[in-house]
């Protein structure tokens, strides 16, 4: 066994190098400001470009962003991106914003999963962070949904193959209406909970995303917004620890951008965004620049 743990681990020191060699072979970035304290929760926003784009629409989209200034220090981006568009980003995306996938497999090697992606062969290509449970996901599209045992599955699977994650939850209008937001996300929160190791939470930040704002337009106020961050807070400090607690990021996911992003992102347990349409856009750099620089 510790033989095996020793190649696997081996196998991911030489993957992180090349994941660094290909940052660094990328466009400059710049930043602007002082980064977080000590003891102080750097913002994370990332973006999620769902199944949108084509090689030329972001490519002009990659130009847009290399050239749109400077990045607050205190302030992680990362854009999460097709699978067949990563290499783009890994070859052309500035390197101070972080590539992404938007979903992995749940199988942690090789082998006979046809169509599948594993986590191990997006830390191949470059990639630092993925999006797990995302409500779409979760629902399904002309599949089954994944329901919260898998989600949490991928979620340790991705953590145990080097990648970062954004694990996405929330609820659907007619749970807000029904007054069971913290239940729904307890319920998606808790395999993980069983699953992960203490350790584990430091690669992991929790995307809130209400369902019933996904892409509609609709946003839940900053103050509503704040009111289950700092639950969903609580419940972390109750079931893993209050140092976790303490440390993970809690983005918004609800239709975030520019025009609301600074609002969002004052409140205290709101630690970025998770942002889809706006991501797409020059406005991507709005919600960016939302955060209050140091």
């Amino acid at each position: 066994m510790n033989i095996v743990k020793g190649i696997v681990g081996k196998a991911q020191e030489e993957t992180d190098k090349l994941v660094s060699t290909l940052r660094h072979q990328r466009p400059k970035g710049s930043s602007i400001g002082e980064p977080a304290g000590e003891g102080e929760r750097q913002y994370l926003i990332g973006g999620n470009w769902k199944c949108n784009g084509t090689a030329e629409s972001l490519t002009e989209l990659i130009k847009e962003f290399n050239k749109a200034g400077p990045i607050p220090a205190n302030v992680e981006v990362a854009i999460c991106a097709p699978y067949i568009y990563l290499n783009l980003c890994t070859s052309k995306l500035r390197d101070d914003i972080a590539v992404g996938a938007q979903n992995c497999g749940v199988n942690d090697g090789p082998g006979a999963y046809t169509g599948e992606i594993s986590a191990a062969q997006l830390r191949d290509v470059g990639c630092e962070w993925v999006i797990i449970g995302h409500s779409e996901r979760r629902e399904g599209f002309g599949m089954t949904g994944e329901d919260e045992e898998l989600c949490a599955k991928k979620l340790k699977v991705a953590l145990d193959a080097g990648l970062k994650v954004m694990f996405a939850i929330g609820e659907k209008k007619e749970e807000r209406e029904a007054g069971t937001t913290m239940d729904v996300c307890a319920k998606q929160l808790a395999p993980a909970a069983k699953l992960l190791s203490e350790s584990d939470w430091a690669n992991v930040a929790i995307a809130y995303e209400p369902v019933w704002a996904i892409g509609t337009g609709l946003t839940a106020t900053p103050e509503m917004a704040q009111e289950t961050h700092a639950s969903i807070r609580e419940w972390i400090a109750e079931h893993v620890s209050p140092e976790v607690a303490k440390a993970i990021r809690i983005q918004y996911g609800g239709s975030m951008k520019g025009s609301n992003a600074q609002d969002l992102l004052a409140q205290p347990d709101i630690d970025g965004g998770l942002i889809g349409g706006a991501s797409l856009l020059a406005d991507f750099f709005n919600v960016i620049n939302g955060v209050e620089k140091k």
